[in-house]
């Protein structure tokens, strides 16, 4: 063979080019949804790219160079972890305060669909710190407080360097209120008359823990919509939606969805599901090139 390439050049730069334009046809044909940002995988029914995933996620997520954010009307927050199998994913405020730093008070919001669909786990708190005599959770809602796993104001105040200012300030143990997300939902940060916050997850592990173990972070938990993405997955497909109608898509190939899955359900024309359903211009044009070369 090498002979062969050696006694006829014009073999070997049509072989060579043949080699390029077929990994570049390769290229413009794979999937569109990705299933990596980094080191964290995007599983349904999340998705980084138009029309991947379920529809109640849509633009949620965006990945970057440095790393997988969580997107809220308040900032984008980086996504620590996404556990599947939990359905729960942990992301990190970079404006709330912790046992290292202070910060000043921030408020996280969500959208309503959020507050619905992705809403933050029954096992994270809010700890609204160095708040005011007069702050509402002080006075008339106090009982939206309370002590998780037997911790208190006064061991976080002494626990942690950046919040022993307070004691020092103040020459006491200002009110502090542990608390659920529908506080911080409800009730802005300036009418809660609490100068910071900070959240912690997996409070339930937490007991006889000290503050500067505690993990600091948001969790979220999410419940997965059932249309039949798993049939979809099995048959080779990726789960999707259309976004215009928004309905559940079984995207088998960069040119042909499915409504069902691929191997059995109906074949439908991707249309602006992810996609136009014609090859491209440069696909095309590749293909041309590669068909008049083989003539040569």
């Amino acid at each position: 063979m090498t002979t062969l390439l050696k006694s006829s050049p014009l073999l070997a730069v049509k072989l060579n080019v043949a080699a390029m334009i077929t990994f570049l046809l390769a290229a413009t044909t794979t999937s569109l949804c990705r299933n990596f940002c980094n080191n964290i995988p995007i599983n349904y029914p999340f998705g980084i790219d138009e029309g991947c995933g379920a529809a109640q996620f849509r633009h949620m997520l965006n990945c970057s160079s440095i790393g997988l954010f969580f997107l809220t009307p308040s900032g984008s927050y980086k996504i620590q972890t996404i556990d599947y199998n939990k359905k729960t994913l942990v992301i990190f405020d970079p404006s709330m305060s912790t046992c290292s730093i202070l910060q000043p008070h921030h408020d996280f919001l969500m959208t309503d669909i959020q507050s619905v669909t992705i809403p933050p786990s029954p096992d994270t708190i809010f700890v609204l710190m160095n708040c005011s005599i007069d702050s509402p959770v002080i006075n008339h809602y106090r009982s939206l407080c309370f002590n998780f796993s037997g911790h208190s104001c006064d061991e976080l105040y002494s626990s942690c360097s950046s919040f022993k200012l307070f004691h020092i300030l103040s020459n006491s143990t200002p009110p502090c209120c542990f608390t659920r997300y529908d506080t911080v939902k409800f009730m802005s940060m300036n009418i809660l008359d609490c100068t910071h916050y900070t959240s912690v997850y997996n409070v339930d592990r937490l007991e006889g823990i000290g503050a500067l173990d505690w993990l600091y972070g948001i969790k979220l938990s999410y419940s997965l919509p059932d249309f039949g993405c798993e049939k979809c997955a099995k048959s080779g497909g990726t789960c999707g939606f259309d976004v215009e109608t928004q309905g559940f898509v079984c995207v088998c190939s960069t040119t042909s969805n499915a409504t069902r899955d691929c191997a059995g359900g109906i074949a439908i024309n991707r249309g602006n599901s992810l996609a136009a359903a014609s090859p491209s211009g440069l696909q095309l044009f590749l293909f041309f090139l590669l068909v008049a070369l083989s003539c040569l």
